[in-house]
């Protein structure tokens, strides 16, 4: 039987990523969040194949993913913002009814760890994750601070091993 590291070692190195950036009030430039998210991936060893910023609008959201999954067939696609619960937070409800499968212990994960750096404010975002077709979408907050502990505690150390199982 292979050891949790061994499992881990085999994981792949060449990982196609895309940021999607959900906002009507920010644009590529003034996109921290997406962009802080980009060249961390880099650093991180992923080929970052796009980068887009959509209104809050179920319609544009699915379609911009769509799009990138159609010309990029990326590994993996991070969204952020649109996650909260204002009537203008629609990332969700555009992105969970695709899902092929949830990866419903990341929105716990996420949940127990904004907990302690937020406190009972934790409770607004309704950060999710999953997989459609060969590609695995995290839909996290919009904030700096969010994306920074979902990517650095959660998301990059077990992108490897997420997308060798998805590959499988």
């Amino acid at each position: 039987m292979m050891s949790f590291k061994e499992h881990k070692s085999k994981t792949p190195t060449h990982i196609k990523l895309g940021v999607v950036t959900v906002s009507s009030s920010r644009n590529l430039q003034t996109d921290k969040s997406g962009q802080w998210i980009t060249k961390t991936a880099k650093k991180e060893g992923c080929n970052v194949v796009a980068h887009h910023v959509v209104p809050d609008e179920l319609n544009s959201i699915q379609q911009t993913v769509s799009q990138i999954m159609q010309e990029h067939s990326p590994d993996v696609l991070i969204l952020t913002g649109g996650t909260g619960i204002t009537q203008k937070d629609v990332t969700i409800e555009a992105i969970r009814p695709l899902f092929t499968k949830e990866l419903s212990a990341f929105g716990v994960l996420f949940t127990q760890l904004s907990y302690e750096e937020i406190d009972t404010a934790a409770m607004l975002s309704r950060a999710t994750a999953g997989i459609i077709d060969k590609t695995v979408i995290f839909c996290i907050p919009g904030s700096i601070n969010a994306c920074k502990l979902a990517c650095n505690m959660l998301i990059f150390p077990e992108l490897g091993h997420i997308v060798k199982h998805i590959q499988e």
